[in-house]
């Protein structure tokens, strides 16, 4: 299938011999237990291998690996499987590009991917901040696929800042593949966010920030502290204008 994940290829090629992964491997001689193991890296001679069991050609078997990505989209491809599709994922399928941070809705069917260990009874997520976290999505993607550094910069910035907003710590490229839908959303709006008036919107959230929001500012900011000082000037001018209660509420 278009953009199919050689690792489930292989699932669905070992199902269809009443086989499980490790035994369909094993049969063709290939030194892993896990598909996924080739997923990135796959060699020649084991990509002979599968052409020649499953009748297909070479390059076939290597164009479903994540092979010739620039840097970027390195950074933002998971190296195991963190969201999924529930209608394509029943009918046996793993597609490549649900490993990918900025992935949002299945390019294949057009439903909303969600996490791989979600249950069913995970609470709803407000709309409309799916509908910003899709918005940031394609900006992200934008980001990586244009190879274009500072956009990237640009758009981990705001996960950075959202990730503080959220008391989440760790790398944010992390956060964007995170099992916790709302914490993965929440940072994929603030890249939409950030587009509009991105000062501003630091500026209100910083005002009466914890010690860890601080840190989150600073670190986000850290290359740029003229843009940290205009933060804190439009806050402090916030809160001269809006008084302490208005700026209180903003915590």
């Amino acid at each position: 299938m278009p953009d199919e994940l050689l690792s489930g290829w292989l699932s669905r090629l070992a199902a269809a011999n009443y086989w499980n992964d490790a035994e369909l491997l094993a049969h063709i001689e290939i030194d892993t237990r896990h598909g996924a193991a080739l997923d990135f890296d796959v060699e020649a001679a084991d990509a002979e291998k599968i052409s020649i069991a499953a009748r297909v050609d070479p390059d076939t078997v290597q164009s479903m690996t994540f092979r010739a990505m620039t840097k970027m989209e390195m950074m933002l491809t998971a190296q195991v499987p963190f969201q999924s599709c529930p209608e394509c994922s029943r009918r046996g399928l793993s597609l490549r590009h649900w490993r990918r941070s900025w992935a949002f809705d299945c390019q294949f069917c057009g439903t909303l991917l969600v996490r791989s260990l979600a249950k069913p009874g995970d609470e709803k997520l407000p709309e409309k901040l799916i509908d910003r976290a899709r918005c940031g999505a394609g900006l992200l993607e934008h980001a990586a696929t244009s190879n274009r550094p500072n956009l990237l910069r640009r758009a981990m910035r705001a996960v950075t800042f959202g990730m503080s907003l959220k008391s989440v710590r760790g790398d944010p490229l992390f956060a964007l593949q995170s099992p916790r839908p709302e914490v993965r959303l929440f940072c994929l709006a603030a890249i939409a966010a950030a587009q509009s008036r991105p000062l501003i919107k630091a500026a209100i959230s910083s005002a009466g920030a914890d010690g860890y929001v601080r840190i989150a500012l600073l670190r986000a900011f850290e290359r740029e502290p003229r843009l940290l000082a205009a933060v804190d000037h439009i806050a402090q001018q916030r809160a001269r204008s809006t008084g302490p209660k208005t700026a209180e509420s903003h915590n």
